[in-house]
C-alpha cells in the first residue's frame, strides 16, 4: 500500500490538488459557452468556426483519455497528471494572449488534451490513498465539484465577458492552475515501479480515429438533412468501423491499449450502463429544458439557468451523502434509490405543460438531482472499486469516453427527434405551441422509461456483505 494511505493527514492535500485540477478544467469548459457571440463579434467570424471553441476542445479531450493509461503506466499517474496541469496552463495562457482566432481554438485544443490527460488521473490519484472502504465519502465530494462546476461554468462566463472581457476566461485558470501544480508536486504520491508496457499503436491509432471520427460526426448532425448527407454517412459507418475493429484488436493483444475484458467483472459494466443512461438522461435534459421553458411555458434564460443550477446543488449535495451510503451499505441501495428518483422526475416532466406553475419545474429538477448524487458517483465508484488497482485509469478513461460519445448522440438524438416530430405534428394541423409541448412530453418519457429499464442492473449490484468479497476476487484476476 502507499505510504499516504496509511497517514490520513497527508491525503487532503492530494484531493485538493485533484479538486483545482477538475474544477478548473469542468468549470472552463462550460464557461466559453457564453461567450460565443463576443467570440464572433470580435473576431468577425460565423458561428461555424465560433462552435470549434466548444468542439476543439470536446475532441482533443475524447482523443488523448485513451492513450492516458499507458502513459500512467510508462511515467507515473503523479507525473502525467502534473503534465496535463502544466499543458491546462499552458494553454490558458495561449488563449488569454491570442492575437486571433486560430490561437483560441489551438489554446482549446491544449486544454482538450490537458483535460484528457487529468480527468481519468483525478479519481485515480484519489484512489491511491484511500482504501476501498473510505473511497465513496471522498468521491462524493469530488463529484459535487464535478456536478457543481458545469452549472456555475456559464454564469462566471457571462459575468467574466460583462465586466471583463474574453481574455479573462483564460486567465482565470491560471492561479488555480499554479496552486495546484505546486501542492501536487509536494503531496501526490510518488510512481510505483511499473515495467514499460509496449506502445499500442495500432489500438492507438484506431480508437483515436474511431473516436474522433464519431464526435466529428455528431457534431455536423444538427438537422433532418444532415441524417442523409452522404459524407455523414460515410463519416459515420468508418468510424463505427474503426471502432468495431478496435475491439476486436485489443481482445487479441496481451498489452492493449485499453484492457477490455474489464468489462466481464459485472460491477464495473453494470456501472458503465447505469453511467451512461443517467448521461443520457443529463444532456438530454440539458436540451429540453430550454426548449421547455423558454419555448412553451414563456420564461427567460436566467430562470432556465437557476432550474439547472438547483439540480446541481442537488446533486452535489447529495453526492456526498450516496458517497458515505457507499462505504456503509454497498451500492446496490443507493443506486437504486437514485435511479427512482430520476427516472420518476423524468417521467413526471412528460405531464407538463403551458399551465403548469413555476415551482413545480423547480422541485422536479432538484429531484433529478437528488438521484443524479445517488446514483452517478457512487455508481462510478463502486465499478472503478470492483477493478483491479493496476486498471483504475483504463477503467476511470473508458467510463469517460463512453460518458462523453454517449451525452453527444443524445443531444444530437434529442435535438433531431424534437424538430422532425414538431414538424410533423405541425403537418397534420397542431398548432405550434402544442406541437413543441407533445415533443419535449414525449422525450422525457422516453429519457426517464431508459433510466427506468437500468434499475434491475443497480439490483444486481453487491450488498455491502458481497461487496468486499467481490473487490478481493477481482484483485486476482
Amino acid at each position: 500500500m502507499n505510504p499516504l494511505s496509511s497517514r490520513p493527514a497527508r491525503r487532503w492535500p492530494v484531493v485538493v490538488t485533484v479538486l483545482l485540477g477538475t474544477l478548473a478544467v469542468s468549470l472552463n469548459n462550460t464557461a466559453l459557452n457564453p461567450a460565443i457571440p463576443e467570440f464572433m463579434a470580435v473576431f468577425g467570424i460565423g458561428a461555424v468556426p465560433a462552435s470549434w471553441i466548444i468542439t476543439g476542445f470536446m475532441l482533443s479531450m475524447g482523443m488523448t483519455m485513451p492513450v492516458t493509461a499507458y502513459l500512467s503506466h510508462r511515467f507515473g499517474k503523479r507525473t502525467v497528471y502534473l503534465c496535463g496541469l502544466a499543458l491546462f496552463i499552458g494553454g490558458s495562457c495561449i488563449g488569454a494572449l491570442a492575437p486571433a482566432m486560430p490561437w483560441v481554438i489551438a489554446a482549446r485544443i491544449v486544454q482538450g488534451v490537458a483535460g484528457g490527460l487529468m480527468i481519468p488521473l483525478s479519481l485515480a490519484l484519489i484512489f491511491e490513498v484511500y482504501p476501498k472502504g473510505e473511497r465513496g465519502k471522498i468521491t462524493g465530494v469530488w463529484g459535487m465539484a464535478v456536478m457543481l462546476a458545469p452549472a456555475v461554468g456559464p454564469v462566471v462566463g457571462g459575468l467574466l465577458v460583462q465586466f471583463f472581457d474574453w481574455h479573462a476566461l483564460f486567465v482565470m485558470n491560471i492561479p488555480t492552475g499554479v496552486i495546484g501544480g505546486v501542492i501536487g508536486m509536494y503531496c501526490l504520491p510518488a510512481p510505483s515501479d511499473n515495467k514499460p508496457q509496449r506502445f499500442d499503436w495500432p489500438g492507438f491509432v484506431l480508437v483515436t480515429l474511431g473516436v474522433g471520427t464519431l464526435l466529428v460526426t455528431l457534431s455536423r448532425l444538427a438537422d433532418k438533412a444532415a441524417l442523409t448527407d452522404p459524407v455523414n454517412i460515410a463519416l459515420l459507418i468508418a468510424a463505427l468501423a474503426c471502432l468495431a475493429l478496435f475491439v476486436r484488436v485489443e481482445l487479441g493483444k496481451a498489452q492493449p491499449l485499453l484492457n477490455l475484458r474489464i468489462f466481464a467483472i459485472r460491477s464495473y459494466g453494470l456501472s458503465v450502463v447505469v453511467v451512461v443512461a443517467q448521461s443520457v438522461g443529463m444532456f438530454g435534459c440539458i436540451v429540453l429544458l430550454p426548449l421547455l421553458m423558454q419555448s412553451v411555458l414563456g420564461y427567460g434564460a436566467t430562470w432556465t439557468g437557476l432550474a439547472l443550477f438547483a439540480t446541481a446543488v442537488c446533486s452535489g449535495m447529495f453526492a456526498k451523502l450516496g458517497g458515505t451510503l457507499l462505504d456503509t451499505q454497498g451500492p446496490r441501495a443507493v443506486v437504486t434509490a437514485g435511479l427512482l428518483f430520476s427516472a420518476v422526475s423524468t417521467i413526471a416532466f412528460g405531464f407538463i405543460n403551458d399551465q403548469s406553475a413555476l415551482w413545480m419545474i423547480f422541485v422536479l429538477m432538484m429531484a433529478r438531482g437528488v438521484g443524479l448524487g445517488l446514483s452517478y458517483i457512487p455508481v462510478t465508484t463502486a465499478g472503478l472499486n470492483a477493478i483491479p488497482e493496476q486498471l483504475v485509469t483504463e477503467g476511470a478513461a473508458m467510463n469517460n469516453i463512453l460518458r462523453r460519445v454517449s451525452a453527444s448522440v443524445a443531444i444530437v438524438l434529442v435535438s433531431l427527434y424534437f424538430e422532425i416530430r414538431r414538424t410533423q405534428l405541425g403537418s397534420e394541423g397542431v398548432a405550434a405551441a402544442s406541437a413543441s409541448v407533445t415533443a419535449i412530453n414525449e422525450l422525457f418519457i422516453a429519457i426517464g422509461l431508459l433510466i427506468l429499464f437500468t434499475l434491475p442492473l443497480a439490483l444486481l449490484l453487491p450488498r455491502i456483505d458481497r461487496f468486499a468479497q467481490q473487490q478481493q476476487a477481482a484483485g486476482s484476476l
